[in-house]
């Protein structure tokens, strides 16, 4: 299970000060500034659909990819950043970091980062780790690397599919100014992470929100 982080129940404004190297969970780039990530793609079923969304509405997108991944579907890596959204490393085989050796972190991360850079063109420097866990290790390599670490504030739990209700009623009761809003377009059947923002893009504009990336 994702774990719970600290603005899953802020009430407005982020209520304490991100340190420099360690993982940010909000935004800070004007007052109805808020971030939109995807995780775990591409996939060939679903990140077409993401992007057609975020086209359509005109939102700009962080997308946390996995470099096995991109890997298969490079065509699909080059979509989403001719689209204008970022790109994240998310290691290569979505792996927990928690207990893993320097050497493994470092192995997993500069193996998607190199993969990236040879489909985009550009070497990503943010780094989020699956499952929210950071482990020292992984802070110092992405300190190595002079990687930013992308964490959330805002988890619908999409992933575990709880229906499209369901995750608009979350997103829509715990976004505010500076959120980061976890949503997922791989590692499983995300049909109601795609209706979802089907419904909560719109309204996050009509709400005067901005969408930034990190």
């Amino acid at each position: 299970m994702k774990p719970t982080h600290p603005g899953d129940s802020h009430a407005s404004e982020p209520a304490y000060v991100e340190l420099p190297g360690r993982p940010e969970f909000y935004v800070h780039q004007g007052p109805r500034a808020i971030a939109l990530t995807i995780d775990d793609g591409p996939n060939p079923e679903w990140t077409p659909q993401v992007l057609d969304l975020l086209r359509r509405y005109a939102v700009t997108a962080t997308f946390c990819q996995v470099g096995a991944r991109v890997s298969a579907y490079p065509n699909l890596v080059r979509a989403v950043a001719a689209e204008g959204h970022l790109i994240a490393n998310h290691t290569w085989t979505h792996a927990d970091l928690a207990r893993a050796s320097a050497t493994t972190v470092r192995s997993q991360l500069e193996r998607t980062s190199d993969t990236i850079e040879k489909v985009t063109g550009q070497r990503p420097t943010i780094f989020r780790a699956p499952y929210g866990v950071w482990s020292e290790p992984t802070l110092a390599t992405c300190r190595v690397m002079g990687m930013r670490l992308l964490d959330w504030s805002v988890d619908p739990h999409d992933w575990s599919r709880p229906g499209t209700s369901l995750i608009v009623e979350r997103i829509m009761a715990h976004a505010h100014p500076g959120s980061i809003i976890l949503e997922h377009d791989g590692g499983g059947d995300r049909s109601q992470t795609v209706a979802a923002l089907r419904l909560v893009l719109p309204r996050l504009l009509d709400a005067g929100y901005q969408f930034v990336t990190p």
